[in-house]
């Protein structure tokens, strides 16, 4: 019997329309186009506007709507739906579920997963595990976030980097060698003072002191932060990249989390990988969270063809980490 793998079938993105530049930034704290540009690399970033939609499942259905339109399948089939974000439309239920039934994926197991900027690659592990298992054999990957509403637009160090966007990825069973090849996960929990939103949970429940203190606000130490990232995840990818016996030359793509270009340059300097292997839409969408990596894909599927080698890494709060080995499934369309 040869072995079960989960291939990316379809990937798609939802951006809205809004986009907010780095001149809109400079007139809400004291920055400029050329600090943001030098220090992080964003030109624009998009955000959601009440006008637009509403809540992290808008643009999720947006974007499976798109999926649908490209591979037309039926959402019935869809047996799981996993959605990564951190900022759900509501504390419960959970967005999975509502986003399944808006989407007409009423058969589906539906579940929300918290890893941050990590939660894209997060979900495709939990996928891929229920896949080639045999449990299932369609799954739904959801990843994105509505950062806007949980930035500190009085923050000049923090407010220049988010903002908002969604992926969806349908994963399907297959016998072929090509999807989900290995991956790496890391985590470690005591990172909590140097990034983190403190405010609304059950230990600081939301109160006017919480509010006032701006506690429902990404906070981080970026120095702290950027030397966790850059080492946590070139680390990784090398680790996985030599227990399958990959080679620089045989990596055709790195889809690195895009949290900073200063971060996804020394990552790939530290991997060895030459700049035009590296996925980068940072400039256009700023950091949006989970999904980083899906929507760069979305970006890049023109370029992508069957069997490429694909390495995907990101990091994110709690800390989260790691780096996925996958195998494109499909030719451009």
């Amino acid at each position: 019997m040869r072995k079960i793998h989960a291939v990316i079938s379809g990937i798609s993105g939802y951006v809205p329309s809004h986009v907010m530049t780095n001149e809109e930034i400079s007139r809400m704290v004291d920055t400029s186009d050329e600090w943001i540009m030098t220090r992080i690399g964003i030109k624009e970033r998009r955000i959601l506007k009440k006008e637009e939609g509403s809540g992290v499942s808008y643009m999720a259905i947006k974007a499976i709507e798109d999926l649908i339109k490209k591979i037309n399948f039926d959402p019935k089939e869809v047996e799981a739906v996993i959605f990564a974000t951190s900022t759900p439309d509501y504390i419960m239920p959970n967005v999975a579920a509502m986003t399944a039934y808006k989407a007409g994926m009423t058969n589906a197991f539906c579940f929300d997963l918290s890893a941050a900027c990590s939660g894209f690659i997060y979900a495709l592990e939990v996928a891929n595990a229920y896949i080639v298992s045999g449990k299932y054999k369609k799954v739904m990957v959801l990843a994105g976030d509505v950062l806007s509403v949980i930035t500190n637009y009085t923050d000049r160090n923090t407010c220049p980097i988010f903002g908002d966007g969604c992926g969806a990825a349908l994963l399907e069973a297959t016998e072929e060698e090509i999807g989900i090849m290995d991956s790496i996960m890391r985590t470690d929990g005591n990172s909590l003072p140097h990034l983190h939103m403190i405010g609304g949970g059950s230990v600081n429940p939301a109160s006017f002191e919480t509010v006032e203190k701006n506690q429902h606000t990404i906070w981080q130490d970026g120095k702290v932060v950027f030397k966790h990232a850059v080492s946590s995840m070139s680390d990784t990818c090398m680790e996985l990249m030599e227990r399958n016996g990959l080679t620089r030359e045989d990596v055709k793509w790195v889809a690195p989390h895009q949290a900073n270009l200063r971060i996804i340059d020394a990552v790939a300097n530290r991997m060895g990988v030459s700049p035009d292997k590296v996925m980068i839409n940072i400039e256009k969408y700023g950091n949006t969270s989970a999904g980083t990596i899906p929507i760069c894909l979305w970006d890049y599927e023109s370029q992508l063809n069957k069997g490429d080698n694909i390495i995907l890494t990101a990091f994110g709060a709690g800390f989260t980490w790691g780096a996925t080995y996958l195998k494109w499934g499909y030719d451009p369309k």
